[in-house]
């Protein structure tokens, strides 16, 4: 990483200036000499030495993942450049935040924040917050997920055929923002169940190749209400070693909400977490969204993202549904320092009885992990795909 590079020079750089200069220097201490019968003491300067910056930036990234149990918000924050074959050069920044509802309850998992925001040399900036919050003894969690972004965008069109052809590789202007709502209730030990509420406002502009949007509106808004199902025994939300997670989502959009396209979707995650050895996670996902009725082409199922498919270029194979699953080998190599490897394959298709395995397109990749906060990792992975490849920078794991 080269975040490694710069902190190992860092550290070099702040040992010379601790050696070389007095802002490095321990408390002065002076040893007075009484008689023998006397006892001797030590006085020492009751002004401590100053901390240079560099020493003061190295512990800050130092002690950031070390449990603060006396903090009642355990918050901070890193930066750093990036390139994808999408954004080109850019400059993320992500900020992580632990708490606790309840700090008696040792058993209750901590509640997590982070906000995140890229801005890249194409145009792209990206502002977001997402988080779960566990209320007292885990009887309920909001789960919350807030962003807009603009982006200089490309566009295939529909379907598998579109996207695998390279000619129709379009240019446009897309902006969207979107928040995402969910409170979940807890029936039984693991299970809950509850409403969500999603908000979706997406604008194209600029079209290169209008004829690819088939005649759909460049502007959508949408207003969805739905119902979640969840089964979560997960060690822990953001960085789990072992348990299950298996969610479904009904979402509905009707016209009486005031949605130009009236449609619905149903959408399955579930994910695995097994230790294999002494720092080792195998971990494994399956995922499909199924959309009926009259699906936007900005809210259609697609492949690639940040957390699946990884070197995909997100959205250029969107249809009515999608299927990806995927494995992930995650290894712990050295102090904060760790490695992932992963595999997997995706879909899309107009409906579930038109799957064709023919479609289907692989997806590998590896990364490394750096512990920003304690079970909290900043995340760089580089993914390939067929014909693609996409570096991503990230907090939290994928899955």
């Amino acid at each position: 990483m080269i975040m490694n590079t710069r902190q190992n020079r860092l550290i070099i750089f702040a040992l010379l200036l601790l050696t070389q200069t007095p802002l490095g220097a321990q408390l002065h201490s002076t040893k007075i000499e009484l008689p023998e019968d006397s006892v001797s003491v030590t006085m020492e300067d009751s002004v401590p030495a100053k901390r240079s910056f560099f020493k003061k930036f190295l512990d800050y990234f130092n002690d950031a993942n070390k449990e603060k149990k006396n903090k009642k918000f355990d918050f901070s924050v890193i930066g750093g450049p990036h390139y994808s074959s999408d954004t080109k050069f850019g400059l993320g920044l992500v900020a992580a935040g632990l708490y606790r509802t309840d700090r008696n309850d040792s058993l209750l998992p901590p509640s997590n924040v982070s906000l995140y925001g890229d801005v890249s040399t194409v145009g792209f900036y990206l502002l977001g917050i997402r988080g779960n919050h566990l209320f007292p003894q885990d009887k309920y969690r909001l789960n919350y997920n807030l962003y807009f972004y603009s982006f200089p965008s490309l566009y295939w069109g529909r379907g598998y055929d579109n996207g695998a052809n390279s000619d129709n590789e379009s240019d446009y202007k897309r902006f969207q923002a979107q928040v995402k709502v969910d409170f979940m209730f807890r029936l039984a030990k693991n299970f809950y169940i509850g409403p969500m509420a999603i908000f979706d406002y997406i604008d194209g502009r600029n079209f290169d190749k209008p004829e690819l949007w088939e005649g759909m509106a460049a502007r959508t808004t949408n207003t969805s209400l739905g119902l979640s199902l969840l089964y979560d025994s997960r060690d822990f939300l953001t960085n789990a070693s072992h348990g299950y997670y298996l969610r479904i989502d009904q979402r509905f959009s009707p016209a009486f909400l005031g949605n130009k396209y009236a449609f619905s979707s149903t959408e399955l995650t579930t994910s695995y977490y097994q230790p294999v050895w002494k720092g080792g996670v195998l971990a494994g996902q399956f995922h499909t969204l199924l959309t009926y009725g009259d699906t936007p082409w900005g809210l259609m199922a697609t492949l690639g993202s940040s957390y699946s498919m990884r070197g995909y270029y997100e959205g250029r194979y969107r249809d009515k549904g999608a299927m990806d699953a995927q494995i992930e080998l995650r290894q712990h190599v050295w102090k904060r320092n760790g490695v992932a490897v992963w595999a997997g394959a995706g879909t899309i298709f107009p409906r579930l009885s038109e799957f064709t395995p023919k479609h289907i397109l692989p997806n590998y990749g590896f990364g490394y992990r750096w512990e920003f906060k304690k079970r909290v990792n900043v995340r760089l992975d580089l993914g390939f795909g067929k014909h693609q490849t996409g570096f991503i920078f990230n907090i939290n794991e994928a899955f």
